[in-house]
């Protein structure tokens, strides 16, 4: 046991790949049997991630989740920003301008207008619930364009850790919800082609929640949707830690 200890703990990048390989895993296996696809399995692993940080806290008493249990610490790096900031730069290079131009006018304006509706919506709650600070206004505010725009503004800006977190449960909410609610408006609102599902994707942003909820509604709007939606995390990354928080700073 001292020898696995030991192997485990100086390759505890490793570790934490296997480990969260292996979450990801079981939350698409529930995905798939318990809802049938409704909820996206990203949601799952989130939800599990926010837990499994909970439980590390209390049971340690430490202030970064799971990581502070040694044989776990490499989740601390692997969970850091550099390696968030890593994918979402590589996100974004893999997604082509000339794709958007597909979506048209309109594909354009919703993506600006996703965002900005969200961020408003997420902020004016974190003022109704007692917020002051402009940096958590507006972590919270971007949590609720995404669970990813939350975490990289608050990181920006000095937003503290707790602020960050709530921002990620804001942004895992908004998901669930759009991978919920997808089919059961899709037919209302006329989701049943490729230039409506650009536009809808601009609109929600969440990319597991519209790729989840055009998957249950229309396999095939699936690509359309989910290209909006990388567009509207790239627009809500680089408005959330700067024009939106300056004008948050202004009122506050």
């Amino acid at each position: 046991m001292d020898i696995l200890e030991t192997v485990f703990v100086r390759n505890s990048l490793v570790v934490a790949f296997a480990v969260i390989g292996v979450t990801i895993w079981f939350s698409y296996f529930l995905a798939d049997k318990l809802t049938a696809g409704r909820i996206h399995g990203s949601a799952i692993a989130i939800a599990l991630g926010l837990l499994a940080a909970y439980w590390g806290g209390v049971t340690t008493g430490g202030r970064t989740g799971v990581a502070d249990i040694t044989l776990l610490g490499g989740i601390g790096l692997m969970g850091g920003g550099m390696m968030r900031d890593f994918a979402i730069v590589a996100t974004a290079f893999g997604v082509h301008l000339s794709e958007l131009k597909k979506a048209g006018l309109a594909g354009v304006i919703s993506i600006f207008a996703g965002v900005i509706v969200s961020f408003v919506v997420g902020a004016a709650i974190a003022v109704m619930f007692g917020y002051t600070d402009p940096a958590a206004i507006t972590t919270i505010g971007a949590g609720a364009v995404t669970y990813i725009v939350g975490p990289v503004t608050g990181e920006a800006i000095g937003a503290s850790d707790a602020v960050i977190t709530l921002s990620v449960a804001a942004g895992l909410v908004k998901s669930i919800l759009v991978m919920i609610g997808t089919p059961l408006v899709a037919r209302h609102i006329g989701l049943n082609n490729p230039q409506s599902a650009m536009v809808f994707g601009g609109l929600m942003g969440t990319t597991s929640g519209v790729a989840a909820g055009l998957a249950a509604t229309d396999p095939k709007l699936v690509p359309y949707g989910a290209m909006t939606a990388t567009f509207y995390t790239g627009v809500g990354c680089l408005l959330g830690p700067s024009i939106l928080y300056f004008i948050v700073s202004a009122m506050f």
